[in-house]
């Protein structure tokens, strides 16, 4: 049995991680291949099937052609390899969704799964009746595996290349492995990738199981409490039936729901694998300290936007109605800090209740800010807005005693310097990035509202504010195509971010 466990190792990493990945995906398309069946919905069933099917084969040809070929770039090697899931497998996820629709083009087909698999859950058919529940599935499916290989890529391929937020607090310069991994890496190049692979797995699919178990247990539908589990984990925000309004879960969902949205705030509460020197612990962590103080104050802060519009209507809130509204409040601001964008029950009451228009404006900054690092949550991340902060209140501290030391630990001391001028950087490069899909959106025909909420959606991967931060949703349909490749692009941007961009686009760093 040993000796047959080593065999599989050995296979794993001599097969090319695409193929394998790959090969993944055609396994999956069983999944709902076998639910459609049960529905008797055949030709959906079909349509699943005879792809994964045709998935299998394709990688096993390819797999035997290239066998005596063992990949030798590494970890950059492997990031490139990343891009190209983003970019080429959601070419293959599309197949069996365009064929079992059938009533749209291979382009909007190819469109959402790019959506799906980058988390980012930009909805581009928003009534729910027009997708078979089979096909809702399969949509939070490929959000959920695209979670999973953020989760793993983050520690396994992002952590030792110094990128993804790591770049704050690690030793190392961005895109360059740390002295001691490069040289594991030339003896073993995918080691760390199949361990890390081989201890997150359980611990995702078995969060996701217990989500699913609860919701259950409060009443919620069988297809939306799986779906409504994936996206939570995945922070995809893809719902089967709208969102939570359609959920039937009520208050006990969102609860559940809320409660698991923590896991996107710090990677400290799955893992301790990449945790920073001086923050191991969840309660000492600045990611989950600074996401706690931007969802209470954010929360309160629109709380009493609506008492201030419900006294200028000449309105009463009674107790219950708020308690409601804070609850509301907490749930969504989370939701969109962790870049899930689920809109809470409450919130449109809340609306109707004060006569006030949705704060589309905060809900772009929280996702702009997004969560944890190493975690499936997108946008500029909660660490590198804490390497910003140390900095400048150690500048006004310069200010005051010119000739004062920093005190402060020494991780502290390396976010004050290195880090905090790399975050800046990164933040620079992030919105230059969002100028430039703003300008080209722009070029397309779209207005300047329109052009800003689909960039900031796209690149923060937070789909849903493109529903919720405009009066009137856009419709994602109704664009051009040239218009939905941009998007498209703008949602792999997003989810690998710029300085893995422009790691790989460095001809020096791929000579080292």
């Amino acid at each position: 049995m040993a000796h047959a466990g080593t065999q599989q190792v050995g296979l794993l990493r001599r097969l090319p991680l695409f193929l394998l990945i790959w090969g993944i995906a055609s396994l999956t398309m069983w999944i709902p291949a076998i639910y459609a069946l049960a529905l008797d919905d055949h030709d959906t069933s079909r349509s699943f099937l005879y792809s994964g099917i045709l998935g299998l084969f394709l990688v096993a040809t390819i797999a035997m052609a290239s066998s005596n070929r063992i990949p030798r770039r590494g970890t950059l090697g492997q990031l490139a390899v990343m891009l190209a899931c983003f970019t080429l497998l959601p070419i293959f996820l599309a197949i069996p969704f365009h064929d079992a629709l059938g009533t749209t083009t291979f382009l909007n087909a190819y469109f959402d799964m790019v959506s799906s698999l980058t988390t980012t859950g930009a909805d581009l058919f928003p009534d729910p009746a027009r997708l078979t529940a089979p096909l809702h599935l399969w949509r939070a499916m490929v959000g959920w595996m695209g979670g999973l290989l953020m989760w793993i890529a983050a520690a396994a391929i992002l952590a030792p290349l110094s990128l993804g937020g790591f770049e704050v607090t690690a030793k190392g310069q961005p895109g360059r492995p740390v002295s001691g991994v490069a040289q594991s890496e030339r003896v073993d190049p995918r080691g760390r990738l199949i361990r890390v692979a081989k201890t997150l797995t359980p611990v995702y699919v078995g969060l996701t199981t217990v989500i699913w178990v609860l919701l259950l247990i409060a009443g919620e539908v069988g297809l939306t409490a799986v779906c409504h589990a994936m996206a939570v984990m995945a922070t995809s925000g893809i719902s089967p039936v709208g969102g939570m309004e359609g959920a039937q879960a009520g208050f006990t969902g969102e609860a559940i729901l809320f409660l698991f949205l923590f896991f996107a705030l710090s990677r400290l509460t799955f893992s301790k694998d990449t945790a920073t020197t001086g923050y191991s612990r969840l309660d000492t962590d600045p990611e989950f300290r600074i996401g706690l103080m931007i969802v209470l104050a954010v929360a309160i802060l629109l709380f009493f936007r609506v008492v201030a519009g419900v006294t200028e209507i000449g309105g009463q809130m009674e107790p219950m109605q708020a308690l409601q509204v804070i609850w509301g409040m907490l749930f969504t601001v989370l939701a969109f800090l962790t870049t899930a964008g689920f809109e809470s029950a409450n919130w449109n009451d809340a609306q109707q209740l004060s006569g006030l228009g949705t704060p589309g404006l905060l809900l772009m900054g929280l996702a702009l800010i997004g969560g944890g690092v190493a975690t499936t949550a997108g946008g500029v991340k909660l660490l590198r807005v804490f390497a910003l902060y140390l900095n400048g209140a150690r500048e006004i501290d310069r200010l005051i005693y010119p000739s004062s030391v920093s005190g402060a630990g020494g991780g502290n001391r390396r976010i004050q310097s290195d880090g905090a001028f790399i975050a800046w950087i990164f933040l620079m490069l992030f919105a230059l990035t969002l100028a430039v899909f703003n300008l080209l959106l722009a070029a397309m025909g779209s207005g300047f509202e329109q052009a800003m909420v689909l960039s900031v959606a796209t690149l923060s991967t937070t789909g849903p504010l493109i529903e919720l931060a405009t009066d009137v949703p856009i419709r994602l349909i109704d664009l051009s195509a040239s218009a939905k490749l941009t998007l498209c692009a703008a949602m792999v941007i997003g989810r690998l971010e710029t300085l893995a961009i422009i790691a790989l686009i460095t001809p020096s760093l791929w000579r080292d």
